[in-house]
């Protein structure tokens, strides 16, 4: 192809940090596509944490999609700062203004919503464990 036939690029695009594509297509950035890697794991370690997925609810299965979807939107600005800067000028980046702390937030309360307060029950010895768990005595 020579110079004439190439397609020149346009001037003045501006970096992205891929979080609102994540959000409206699923799809990652291809610079970020190590992100679906630790999504796929935070997603398999909820639904294990519940019990596993015979053992959600609609509500808790919806619940952690939705902390997936924000989780990857907060990984990918996340991603852009490091690789950018937290500063534009005098300025915070856009991308940490109001919807990473937004979208930090509304984790929080899903993952609070799932469970995530819920503390264990206190056990005061392995052998009342085992026997609750299993149903058998230790040693027997």
């Amino acid at each position: 192809m020579n110079k004439l036939e190439q397609k020149l690029s346009r001037g003045g695009q501006r970096m992205v940090h891929g979080g609102y594509s994540f959000l409206t297509s699923g799809r990652l950035p291809e610079h970020r596509v190590h992100i679906r890697r630790y999504l796929t794991n935070c997603r398999e370690g909820l639904i294990a944490d519940h019990g596993g997925e015979e053992n959600l609810s609609t509500g808790q299965a919806l619940l952690i999609d939705r902390v997936i979807s924000k989780l990857g939107c907060i990984r990918c600005i996340e991603e852009h700062i490091r690789e950018n800067s937290v500063m534009v000028g005098q300025e915070l980046a856009p991308s940490l203004k109001a919807s990473y702390l937004a979208f930090n937030n509304s984790l929080r309360l899903d993952l609070l919503a799932l469970g995530l307060d819920k503390k264990l029950e206190d056990i005061s010895s392995l052998e009342k464990y085992v026997e609750e768990k299993y149903g058998k005595k230790v040693g027997a």
